[in-house]
């Protein structure tokens, strides 16, 4: 693999190895944290803040994941009951719609970390400056964006259908019941 190829690999699955790592780490974190205060009488507590934070930006990260994968929870059962033609347009337009809001949201947050927030305001245990704690909105709603342009990309001029994994297990479910039925009703 060429250093590019590695570069885009890495910027392509850079929300799994955050994810991960947000998760390994504030789950040890709180694990610490549990036998700190139960065998020892101790509180160790900027643990607990820190885990806080990072599950924080853990969700907002699993939900740029989450996007990538096409797995955002979305009411699709309509789409079942019309043409495929206008369920694809459909689904387009409540994309473009989500891509909307999103960009609304990374302004408002921007202007949020940027402008309105004061740099005086710290986080009660750790002393951190809050703005570096909220930075995540609009990191998140970006990413989230991109992944959802890339979708449609992959969609609409690749050709390639990005299904939500348990969306595809359920499908593969049914297929097999249906199968069965098939089956026994043969017999």
């Amino acid at each position: 693999m060429s250093v590019m190829g590695a570069v885009v690999h890495f910027l392509d699955n850079a929300e799994t190895y955050l994810c991960r790592t947000l998760l390994a780490v504030f789950v040890t974190l709180l694990f610490a944290q549990i036998v700190s205060r139960e065998v020892f009488g101790y509180s160790i507590a900027w643990t607990e803040e820190l885990s806080v934070y990072m599950f924080v930006w853990f969700v907002f990260f699993g939900a740029s994941y989450a996007a990538k994968l096409s797995a955002h929870n979305r009411v699709t059962f309509q789409y079942k009951l019309i043409p495929q033609k206008l369920a694809t347009l459909l689904e387009a337009l409540s994309d473009i719609a989500w891509i909307g809001f999103n960009l609304y949201f990374v302004v408002l947050s921007y202007d949020f970390v940027f402008n309105k927030m004061n740099l005086f305001w710290k986080s009660q245990t750790l002393g951190v400056p809050m703005k570096y704690i909220y930075l995540v909105l609009p990191i998140a709603f970006t990413l989230m964006t991109i992944r959802i342009i890339q979708v449609n990309y992959l969609k609409f001029v690749r050709g390639v259908d990005i299904q939500d994994p348990e969306s595809q297990e359920l499908d593969g479910l049914i297929e097999t019941g249906l199968e069965n039925k098939a089956e026994k009703s043969a017999v």
